[in-house]
């Protein structure tokens, strides 16, 4: 099982204007957040997840606790917690990419504490960590440490996944990025990320650094150019995107994400041992993958993750 860490919201996409009133706005309301979408996303393509997290007990929280039955996430490394659901306003652009607003000051997701870390047994083949829960507290101490007590374990994945409304200092997400990263097997980041993170260094650069501690394989997403992926012995190199009608984007680095972690479980190579003896063309099909899975949650509205049998690699 992949143990997935981190918050859970609901995004509140505007709605186009009915021509009604200028005092009534529409929102659509979609359970999600990037760790809660991995984590469907794991179970969608027949990875078995749990998810440790915050869920507030208001009726947000209610929801989100359903949703995450109905997918079926395991929900023994869950924690109820008496404080509202963070909301994401998120307004999307002409290219489909999503521009987000956070509410989520002393909400229920970002209260997990050192008390609450579970402990975990062989049932628990890797974790996941990501998003803004690296970076505000109590919950980034949390994930630190239990990120620290099991990466010689178990598999590690990260995405850093930069959000600068929650956490708008852009030193303090790197530095929490870099300490993350000395602990962690796989880095997945886009280039929109480290663009944010490094605006003077490139790509290459960042992963030679990642790549000299605990990380295998370091993978940057790169939209409509597809994916590249660097190694510490077999060098780098890209995979192209595939073609499709974009609704948005909204979802496609968390399917990505969860595809990486899928194409390892299927083929039992999801542990760190594992990683450095992937050959080329492993990667690459690795890669492929992922792009194929992203690119079908481009084709929706909202983060609808594709099952195992709509991806075709």
């Amino acid at each position: 099982m992949y143990l997935v860490c981190g918050e859970a919201l609901f995004d509140f996409f505007s709605q186009p204007d009915s021509g009604g009133q200028s005092n009534t706005l529409g929102f659509k309301a979609i359970a999600g957040g990037s760790p809660f979408n991995v984590a469907v996303g794991l179970r969608r393509l027949g990875v078995e997840a749990g998810f440790f997290a915050g869920l507030s007990t208001d009726y947000l929280g209610r929801r989100l606790a359903t949703v995450l039955e109905e997918e079926g996430v395991r929900d023994d490394f869950l924690v109820h917690i008496d404080a509202p659901t963070t909301l994401a306003m998120v307004a999307v652009g002409a290219d489909g990419s999503p521009h987000y607003s956070f509410r989520g000051e002393g909400c229920a997701d970002r209260l997990l504490t050192l008390d609450h870390l579970p402990v975990l047994d062989d049932s628990i083949r890797g974790l996941h960590v990501g998003s803004f829960s690296l970076v505000v507290q109590p919950i980034a101490d949390t994930l630190l440490a239990l990120v620290k007590r099991e990466s010689g374990k178990r598999l590690i994945t990260f995405d850093p996944n930069v959000r600068l409304n929650p956490a708008p200092s852009i030193e303090l997400w790197r530095r929490q990025v870099s300490t993350f990263a000395e602990h962690v097997h796989i880095i997945k980041v886009s280039d929109e990320d480290l663009s944010l993170l490094y605006p003077d260094s490139d790509a290459e650069s960042v992963a030679k650094g990642w790549l000299k501690n605990n990380c295998q394989l370091v993978i940057m997403t790169r939209g409509r150019q597809g994916a590249s992926i660097f190694t510490r012995d077999k060098g780098h190199w890209s995979v192209p995107a595939r073609a499709v009608i974009t609704a948005d984007t909204v979802g496609a680095g968390d399917t990505f994400q969860a595809a990486l972690i899928t194409f390892l479980t299927e083929r039992e190579l999801d542990n760190p041992a594992s990683l450095a003896s992937l050959d080329h063309d492993t990667l690459t099909e690795m890669l492929n993958f992922a792009v194929a899975a992203a690119a079908m949650t481009c084709t929706r509205v909202g983060p609808d993750l594709p099952y195992r049998d709509q991806v075709v690699s």
